[in-house]
């Protein structure tokens, strides 16, 4: 294949979707609550997602439980049990719940894990003090990805 057909191949490649980017937070698009495209443009990786669950900022299991990391300790009961999670939500729905549990869930007291505008009274950490400057996301695109990976191994079979 010459020069040119291969750029052309990229082109239209890129333009159909294969090689998506990163989604910024602010240009994320909810339907029903739900994020039908992946926010980083790759596959998660359940592992890693996993590691989220209990680390970092994800820390799903603060207020979580999860069967299949009872070695763990520590899982919260505020939010519900994540056991059979992939039969009760789409991948869709999940990344949605992750990013922005508010778009799906009214009222909810699950943080937006993908959203970095639209806050009230956003503070600096513990220091009392009001955030000064830009406001990043608590999980990365790819970390959201990475932990819908994870929740989709969460079946009841």
């Amino acid at each position: 294949m010459t020069r040119f057909g291969l750029l052309m191949s990229a082109a239209l490649l890129s333009a159909s979707g294969v090689f998506a980017g990163t989604v910024h937070p602010t240009n994320v698009d909810f339907v029903d609550g739900a994020i039908e495209v992946s926010l980083s443009g790759m596959p998660g990786d359940p592992e890693n997602g996993a590691v989220l669950m209990n680390k970092g900022a994800g820390n799903c299991i603060a207020c979580h439980a999860v069967s299949q990391l009872s070695d763990l300790p520590f899982h919260g009961e505020i939010g519900p049990m994540l056991d059979g999670v992939a039969d009760r939500w789409s991948e869709a729905e999940l990344r949605g719940i992750i990013a922005d549990a508010k778009q799906m869930f009214d009222g909810t007291m699950m943080p937006s894990f993908y959203k970095t505008e639209g806050f009230i009274r956003l503070g600096d950490a513990y220091t009392g003090d009001a955030h000064a400057g830009d406001v990043q996301p608590l999980l990365t695109a790819q970390e959201v990805e990475d932990v819908v990976a994870y929740l989709k191994t969460l079946t009841d079979e």
